[in-house]
């Protein structure tokens, strides 16, 4: 069954690319046996960098459930998430990540995030694109007021 669901991965990746809709990517996100969300690459198409596969399918799922997080899902990529996605998978909590194509994979068809997990490990103040911090202490409110709310919901 768990091939299935990949092929299912895969056949939207090849979907989005045979209909000029997007990128070469696809994914579902499984529950107890079913297939609860699809995604499919919409970068281009929505203008939205943030519209992998991945992070589409786990806003679906996230919604039809009701929830912010996945438990006891399984999510099926057609490739090894970018660093965005594979952090949104972990924010979800998925129960697993089965994935297909990998990054080399990727990068080889023009796709290359290795940059960005470089970046990650590059001081702020040397980064790239420069990031300037400022009003630390101004902001830090926002932490003191979640921690005494009677709101909080912890994830």
């Amino acid at each position: 069954m768990t091939s299935s669901f990949m092929a299912r991965a895969i056949a939207l990746s090849i979907e989005n690319v045979t209909s000029g809709k997007g990128g070469p990517f696809g994914c579902v996100v499984v529950r107890n046996g079913k297939i609860i969300a699809e995604g499919v690459n919409q970068v281009t198409i929505t203008n939205d960098p943030t519209a992998h596969a991945e992070i589409v399918a786990i806003r679906e799922a996230c919604h039809q459930l009701g929830a912010f997080q996945l438990d006891d899902c399984d999510i099926y990529s057609s490739c090894e998430p970018c660093p965005m996605c594979l952090g949104a998978i972990y924010w979800a909590r998925p129960s697993k990540l089965y994935f297909a194509s990998t990054a080399e994979d990727a990068a080889r068809a023009g796709f290359d995030d290795r940059f960005i997990y470089e970046q990650l490990e590059v001081d702020y103040r040397n980064r790239t694109i420069p990031a300037v911090q400022l009003m630390r202490e101004e902001a830090k409110e926002a932490f003191r007021l979640w921690e005494k709310s009677p709101q909080k919901i912890d994830y």
